[in-house]
């Protein structure tokens, strides 16, 4: 069985054990080592090979997630691999569970159309700038869209910009015109064609995206589909998804009937008309569609970002078809996975109980704010005593920061930054970013070097003089 080393500080000790204690069958044995130092948010790798001897008896050492150092450094050293676990000591049992069974994320089989809606009032340039957002966050084709009665002298040069700079290009317009001009531009995907309009698919090589005269004529978008099969022709049929309340659920059915009645097709779905016409989180609605789509193997899906509230949905559905094709390849959950589209509330929001925040408290014994957040509210405390409300205005009065301003600054975000966490039920850390899943880009930390300390942060002797800088909260595997 292998034998795992822990090594943390003094105030997370206990809890680090009991965490340990409570894995039920645990595939390895263990040991817990406090190194001598009180917050384990501090451990550097240089602190390691001073403070413990060589060699380890262990199969492998895990340190606080945040330990800034070299690792493989370390693993040299000791002779045994050397690893940071995860940030929060209450997640060591998911971690083992993820390590056990790692899945890809890189492979995918659903291609993202992206939809330029307003393309005819845009510039040649200005689409040119859109495309290369929309590919940065995941597109894999741009679709042109057309707009009724609007001309769109400019559509052959569009499609001719984009295709020069490596774009794999659709057109989407019911104009048999438009659809022409942008075939014979070097469009790869014409949208959209029905039964009466499969002669264009003659005239140019562009590969048609076939629907029916109206969502409820299956027959004719089978008809178009037998059509093109006969020919040999390649396609994408689409038997186009309705918005909430006029008739979601029966075109859904219509999409299943369409997979029944020809197994092999390749399947177009077009999201627009949910997560646009929806007043509602786009994460979970392109968690749900992109489920649906991985279900059908659908090949492609059609999307925008023209509504506010739909502004990050190609991220979005990038990390959905990618979450969904491995549930499906997998035959598991799309559970413990990724938790990229939990954008608004975390699995695990509150990891300490009130109780065993305030056995920590009790153990303070220097003026430095720390913050934790249970299901009770906020928890602020030092060697003063701890402080227990639910919200910063409620909590400010009790600090006595009134005459230090670079803490009060530092205090007041901190504290807005928990009841934003506790309000929704989000993971907060002290010191750190809400983590807003794929809504939020952020900047991956390099834990093998040292951060810059921020505008607010006393260093050097400086915090050892005024001993107003803020340490991790304890709670956590790296304190």
């Amino acid at each position: 069985m292998e034998h795992i080393v822990f090594l943390t500080g003094r105030l997370a000790e206990a809890s680090l054990v009991r965490v340990l204690s409570g894995i039920d069958a645990a595939p390895f044995s263990w040991e817990v080592r406090e190194i001598g130092l009180q917050v384990a948010g501090l451990m550097t790798a240089e602190m390691i090979q001073r403070r413990v001897p060589a060699p380890v008896q262990a199969d492998r050492i895990i340190v606080p997630g945040r330990c800034r150092g070299d690792m493989e450094a370390l693993s040299r050293h000791y002779g045994t691999p050397v690893e940071r676990g995860p940030e929060e000591l209450k997640d060591l049992p998911h971690y083992f569970n993820r390590v056990a069974r790692p899945i890809d994320l890189n492979e995918y089989e659903t291609a993202i159309f992206a939809e330029i809606v307003d393309a005819p009032q845009l510039t040649v340039a200005q689409i040119m700038e859109r495309a290369g957002v929309l590919v940065a966050d995941g597109a894999d084709v741009i679709d042109l869209g057309c707009l009724p009665e609007t001309r769109f002298d400019h559509l052959a040069e569009s499609v001719q910009a984009l295709k020069a700079a490596g774009y794999t290009v659709s057109v989407d317009s019911m104009v048999p015109d438009e659809l022409l001009r942008g075939g014979r531009a070097g469009a790869d995907y014409l949208l959209s064609l029905t039964l009466d309009t499969l002669w264009i698919g003659e005239e140019v090589a562009a590969t048609p995206v076939l629907i029916p005269r109206g969502p409820a004529d299956e027959a004719s978008l089978f008809e178009a589909v037998e059509r093109m099969q006969l020919r040999g022709r390649p396609f994408l049929a689409d038997s186009i998804l309705e918005p909430i309340p006029f008739g979601l659920t029966a075109s859904i059915v219509r999409y299943q009937r369409l997979r029944e009645r020809f197994p092999d097709a390749p399947i177009m779905m077009g999201v627009g008309n949910l997560t646009e016409l929806t007043e509602a989180d786009t994460s979970g609605i392109n968690a749900l569609l992109f489920g649906i789509a991985a279900e059908l193997n659908v090949a492609a899906v059609l999307t925008t970002q023209v509504s506010a509230h739909a502004r990050r949905a190609v991220r979005e559905a990038d990390w959905a078809r990618r979450i969904m094709h491995a549930a499906a390849r997998h035959r598991t959950l799309p559970k413990g996975i990724n938790d990229a589209l939990m954008t608004v509330h975390a699995k695990r929001p509150f990891p300490d109980t009130p109780q065993e925040i305030e056995e920590v408290a009790v153990q303070v014994r220097d003026g430095n704010f720390r913050v934790q957040v249970s299901a009770l509210g906020l928890h602020v405390y030092n060697r003063d005593g701890l402080r227990i409300g639910q919200g910063a205005f409620e909590l400010w009065p009790r600090l006595g920061l009134e005459n230090d301003a670079s803490q009060a600054f530092y205090m007041g975000v901190e504290l807005a930054h928990a009841e934003i966490a506790w309000r929704l039920g989000k993971r907060y850390v002290q010191d750190q970013p809400l983590d807003w899943g794929c809504a939020v880009a952020t900047e991956a930390r390099d834990l093998n070097n040292w951060s810059q300390p921020g505008s607010t942060m006393k260093t050097g002797r400086a915090r050892a003089v005024a001993g107003t800088a803020t340490p991790p909260a304890p709670g956590h595997l790296d304190e």
